[in-house]
């Protein structure tokens, strides 16, 4: 069964980074998506961003918000996705959900959390002084 586990999360200060990762485990996939939500407080569920690839083609795609300040890489094994977060702010203050779909969905399939079959438990990001 495919799992995928978040860490990373903490407490940093305004303008601070931390580095989330997402570790996949039960298999690979020559396919996938691998997004990052969050969920603030009374707040719905929002896309952060995503890594699609298939073979040899990788694509990484980032909401407005955090366009700029976040950046998505992967592990060479492709069992891990980290998410840099830099330039922390407040309104960033969340918990920070990995989720999997193991293929490689079109571009306006990525925002929705109910495309992605496989959910971490969430890590705790807040951004306070």
């Amino acid at each position: 069964q495919v799992q995928v586990a978040e860490t990373g999360g903490g407490l940093v200060q305004p303008g601070g980074s931390l580095r989330l990762s997402c570790a996949a485990s039960g298999r690979t996939f020559s396919s996938y998506t691998v997004a990052w939500f969050r969920q603030a407080p009374g707040k719905e569920r929002e896309f952060v961003a995503a890594v699609r690839a298939s073979g040899g083609n990788v694509q990484y795609h980032y909401a407005n918000a955090v366009k700029g300040r976040f950046t998505l890489a992967r592990d060479n094994a492709k069992t891990t996705v980290f998410l840099q977060m830099n330039s922390l702010r407040p309104e960033d203050t969340a918990v920070y959900y990995c989720a999997l779909e193991d293929s490689r969905l079109i571009v306006s399939r990525l925002w929705a959390g109910e495309n992605y079959d496989v959910w971490g438990q969430g890590t705790q990001v807040t951004v306070s002084s």
